[in-house]
């Protein structure tokens, strides 16, 4: 995984109304299942987990923290959003994930990092608007610069504490993560965080196996890694501020490791999600252990 800043000027200018160059689509297509993001740092599905690895603590390399919270637009791409089968819980879902999420315990697992003024993580999460785009979604697993052009083509407000998580309806196949995250620059000129999530549907590598039958099994796992790429965005949001010293962010620590069963939101949802590092509670031997062993896992639920 790699920690170097994401500057697009925007090679197609076409970007900015939404379409991408058949050139840009077969770039994308290739080589998808097994490479890595680049310039994006991504959650490993199950048995291709990095979490915990190098350095126990989180080092601050000087980039910036989002110490205002994240102001959140979601945008779900490709034809299968017009099936009411397929979308089942899922826009609501997140829509619900992310209107509950400021101001709970979990989202509070993030504010002990701080900026180089010693500014730390906002606790406000605001949810604007929602888009669906019914084109065909670029297969852009391994590729950051199409999820760009799409998040900046359809958001409606372009700010510097944006955050636009876009949804596809394409499947994992082989590909060894289940979402990543990054930051790149618009064509307006402003800089913004957005992530890139996998149709989930059925995937037991991308599944946090929610038992409590409140939500579908894909809404389940996209809230899980929703919840590691936003906690990751507050902490690292132009990816040059906290990792370790192998460049694992806080959620990337304590992957696929759970402790509070169900976590509890401001709008009285419930969601599975697995906890963020925490410098204090490694530092106090406290929390609970990731999948090497190591305590410093918290999630605002019975791990603070």
């Amino acid at each position: 995984m790699k920690r170097s800043l994401l500057v697009l000027a925007f090679a197609f200018a076409p970007a900015c109304e939404g379409t991408v160059s058949s050139t840009d689509i077969g770039n994308a297509e290739q080589d998808l299942e097994a490479q890595v993001p680049q310039n994006a740092h991504v959650f490993w599905a199950k048995g291709n987990s990095h979490g915990g690895g190098g350095s126990p603590d989180l080092i601050y390399h000087g980039g910036p923290v989002m110490t205002g919270g994240a102001y959140v637009e979601p945008i779900f791409w490709g034809a299968s959003w017009s099936n009411s089968s397929f979308v089942s819980d899922k826009i609501t879902g997140l829509q619900s994930f992310y209107a509950g999420m400021g101001g709970t315990s979990y989202e509070a697992t993030n504010g002990e990092y701080t900026d180089s003024t010693g500014s730390h993580v906002g606790t406000r999460i605001t949810l604007g608007s929602s888009h669906t785009d019914l084109s065909a979604a670029v297969r852009a697993g391994n590729k950051t610069a199409p999820i760009l052009a799409e998040a900046c083509a359809q958001a409606s407000t372009l700010v510097a504490d944006g955050y636009y998580p876009v949804y596809t309806d394409s499947p994992r196949g082989h590909a060894g993560y289940c979402a990543w995250h990054s930051t790149g620059t618009c064509p307006n000129g402003t800089q913004i965080q957005f992530a890139f999530f996998f149709n989930l549907d059925g995937d037991s590598g991308c599944d946090p196996q929610d038992t409590s039958g409140l939500h579908s099994q894909g809404l389940a796992a996209l809230a899980n890694v929703s919840g590691h790429e936003l906690s990751e965005t507050l902490t690292d949001n132009h990816l040059d501020a906290w990792t370790d010293s192998s460049g694992q962010e806080n959620s990337d620590k304590c992957a696929w490791s759970f402790g509070t069963p169900l976590l509890s939101f401001s709008n009285h949802t419930q969601w599975k999600i697995q906890g963020n590092w925490s410098n204090r509670a490694f530092d106090a031997s406290t929390g609970y252990a990731n999948r090497s062993g190591q305590l410093g896992c918290i999630d605002g639920g019975n791990f603070r």
